[in-house]
């Protein structure tokens, strides 16, 4: 085909919009067929589906492009919409604004484990060789008045063919709008447009500079209370409940926990679908009807409590980082070798337990209580999750590109990371163990979130929650406590099968703590529920 050298704006915006219809919503083509399968009751539907989308994308195009943004706005779209199409069409997920969360708060070496030939050659395909070609063609301007006049009239008409192809079937439109309103997160480039906008209207909202709302300030330990307190709160990543033996799984996932007296709670849901969400709510008073990351960001939050209690606080961190929960307290990052001594080569969770004695032993006075956060099962590359030794479940998937691999494969990678999880916290529970004479020790593990890993095309995680499978937010729960620690068990654990969820965190760890303040719900502990 003939290279074009010179093109008008219209037949540009036509032609890039007509390459995105082509080559960049294969994920939503494939939903929507998966709602209206391709029969001749839907054949006219779907068409306008295509028609309406394709107008939808040229209005866009038409009020963003200029005389002076004409290329950069769409070198943009293209580079920006081959990524979307990657991660949409090889992992299944959305671009929606906490998805968008999670990138900006992504850590470099999170980013390197998504890296991958195919995601190249997207890139390279469906981004930067159109856009090259955006670089180098000659764009035909009309006088200023004229290409206003032609930009409205053709915003006019395509607004017009929208309205007209759907009308016949507004039936069809009706049940998409009202039953299926997920399927229009795979619309691309739009939907991400869309969800960007939001992301960065929420964070105009938030006033950096507004003072930080106390929390808890009437905290203080139960006079009834006597003795010193250890506790430690594991903050997992990316594990599934119906991947825990301890929960019923078909595979020993929990040989060394099955050895201890834990409790499991089999029936646990995330408030969040990624770490960026899930986190904060863990820590925030704020139940998951009510909460919002740039709202939990103005208060206190449960560690600020624990501190006005007299409680000494640590947070641990194998993770990118808090998400923010631990601002006001002392923080180590035990991601690299400069404090984390166990790295083989992947820095891991067992190394934040490395002189975590010496921190004990310095604090003299009061409870203490440390926060480890976990790399656990981050995916895609479950693989790097766990040293050599763990690699029990086999044949693994070697690579992050988990459509490649056989599920058997994705499951058995996924599994060993588990069982290194479980091997973490027993080791958690050894050092708790060693320090019950001169405390009472309590351990309390739970996920952020969980994960797909095939079922149903999907991968990862970060769904928005209204979409999300359940293998995104049934997630792990177990509870552990020393001799010294005045709990009724039988109790707790004749109701362990009861519904639970991250709501409960606050409030039970204040119950662990014996803290008493106004912002504390009896009824919302586990341990007194």
């Amino acid at each position: 085909m003939k290279f074009i050298k010179k093109i008008s704006k219209t037949q540009l915006i036509l032609t890039v919009a007509i390459f995105f219809i082509i080559c960049s919503n294969f994920s939503f083509y494939k939903n929507v067929l998966t709602v209206y399968p391709f029969e001749l009751k839907n054949i006219a539907f779907l068409a306008s589906l295509v028609v309406v989308l394709f107008n939808g994308i040229v209005i866009l195009l038409s009020l963003l492009c200029s005389k002076y943004t004409t290329k950069p706005v769409i070198i943009f779209f293209l580079i920006v919409t081959s990524l979307s199409s990657y991660f949409m069409d090889i992992y299944g997920v959305v671009i929606d604004d906490s998805m968008i969360d999670n990138l900006v708060k992504t850590d470099v070496a999170e980013a390197l484990d998504l890296m991958s030939l195919k995601l190249f050659l997207y890139l390279i395909f469906f981004g930067i060789l159109p856009s090259i070609y955006i670089y180098k063609v000659h764009i035909i301007y009309q006088p200023f008045s004229t290409e206003l006049f032609s930009g409205i009239k053709r915003i006019i008409i395509c607004l017009l063919i929208a309205v007209a192809v759907a009308l016949p079937s507004s039936d069809f439109y009706a049940s998409f709008i009202r039953e299926h309103k997920p399927l229009r997160y795979y619309t691309n480039p739009t939907y991400y447009i869309f969800s960007a906008i939001k992301y960065v209207s929420k964070k105009f909202k938030v006033d950096s500079n507004a003072p930080i709302i106390p929390l808890g300030l009437d905290a203080k330990i139960s006079a009834t209370r006597t003795g010193r307190e250890l506790v430690i709160l594991v903050v997992g990543e990316t594990a599934r409940a119906d991947r825990f033996s301890l929960n019923g799984y078909g595979k020993k996932t929990n040989a060394y926990l099955e050895k201890e007296k834990v409790i499991s709670f089999p029936d646990f849901y995330s408030c969040g679908t990624a770490t960026a969400t899930s986190v904060p709510c863990m820590f925030s008073h704020l139940a998951k009807n009510e909460f919002s990351v740039e709202k939990a960001a103005r208060y206190e939050n449960l560690l600020d409590v624990l501190k006005h209690a007299g409680v000494n606080v640590l947070w641990r961190d194998n993770n990118s980082d808090s998400k923010g929960v631990a601002l006001r307290v002392p923080y180590e990052s035990y991601k690299g070798k400069d404090k984390n001594t166990i790295c083989n080569p992947e820095c891991r969770d067992v190394g934040m337990l490395v002189d975590l004695q010496d921190y004990i032993n310095q604090n003299k006075k009061g409870d203490i209580f440390i926060v480890l956060h976990q790399m656990g099962n981050h995916g895609p590359a479950y693989y790097k999750r766990y040293p050599k030794d763990f690699e029990r479940f086999k044949p693994v998937c070697k690579t992050n590109q988990l459509g490649d691999c056989r599920i058997e494969e994705i499951n058995n990678a996924y599994d060993n990371a588990i069982l290194y999880t479980d091997y973490f916290l027993s080791k958690v529970i050894s050092l708790l163990k060693q320090n019950s004479p001169e405390f009472k020790t309590a351990m309390f593990y739970m996920s952020d979130h969980g994960e797909s890993l095939g079922e149903g095309g999907i991968y990862l995680h970060g769904l928005p929650y209204i979409m999300a499978p359940e293998a995104q937010i049934h997630v792990p729960a177990v509870m552990w406590f020393g001799k010294g620690f005045k709990v009724n068990k039988t109790l707790l654990r004749s109701r362990k099968a009861d519904r639970y969820s991250h709501d409960n965190i606050f409030h039970t760890v204040l119950g662990f703590m014996g803290i008493k303040t106004t912002v504390y719900n009896k009824q919302l502990d586990i341990l007194n529920h």
